[in-house]
């Protein structure tokens, strides 16, 4: 009989959960969402989608309350209800709604999405084989030290993401005429919007600190000015 080591269990385990947890996602997210109509942000969108070589750019909206942007597990690409009516309320501009829209894109395009597919897997055989490990030397705690550095790791590839993805949609934006004034400008806001994680320190935090994603945005700005004009 065919025998399986833990590891492969895990990760057999792990990729059967992901795939079963996106097709829950998609299915809520076909239940609770309509296809963005706002006039201004289609605009904005269609011109980003030019620069990309797409016919158009489909944004739709997750009838939740939270402040946030989302790419599907299936590629679409989703701002919240609740984000949405800070835009309708004038809190947030067409133009900073925009770079969420920019920074999910990103996601989409660098395949972030089929990438924490790997490295939710990957992830869960790293906690399965270091926590019957550390469990031999500590009994009762190895486990828990395993999950922790799991968890870890999971935060730090997330934050990896969330800078690459803002480095696609400053690109992007600079294309499309738009600029990444509204993205850093949105960024400052969102800490007023979504309360929470002040205080943690960012490697615990599964996205880069505010400061940090602006200062990137304005290195990357300058690195870009210094480039010999076309």
């Amino acid at each position: 009989m065919l025998k399986l080591s833990p590891i492969l269990i895990a990760i057999l385990y792990a990729l059967g959960m992901y795939v079963l947890s996106a097709w829950r996602t998609n299915r809520q997210l076909d239940r609770q969402s309509t296809e963005l109509a706002d006039a201004r942000l289609r605009e904005l969108t269609r011109r980003m989608a030019a620069e990309v070589d797409l016919p158009d750019l489909r944004v739709h909206v997750f009838e939740i309350d939270p402040v946030n942007g989302l790419a599907a597990p299936d590629g679409r690409i989703f701002i919240t209800r609740g984000f949405y009516n800070r835009y309708v309320a004038g809190e947030v501009s067409a133009e900073e709604l925009a770079t969420v829209i920019a920074h999910e894109l990103g996601h989409v395009a660098l395949g972030h999405t089929r990438r924490r597919m790997l490295d939710f897997s990957g992830q869960n055989a790293i906690r399965v084989a270091l926590g019957g490990l550390l469990n031999r030397v500590i009994p009762g705690f190895g486990f828990w030290l395993a999950g922790l550095a799991a968890s870890l790791l999971a935060a730090r590839l997330s934050r990896q993401d969330e800078y690459e993805a803002d480095a696609y949609a400053s690109a992007l934006l600079t294309k499309a005429g738009i600029g990444t004034a509204p993205q850093k400008s949105l960024f400052a806001k969102l800490e007023r919007m979504t309360p929470g994680g002040f205080g943690t320190p960012a490697w615990l935090l599964s996205h880069p600190k505010t400061a940090e994603r602006i200062a990137a945005i304005e290195a990357r700005e300058a690195r870009w000015r210094q480039l010999p004009q076309a």
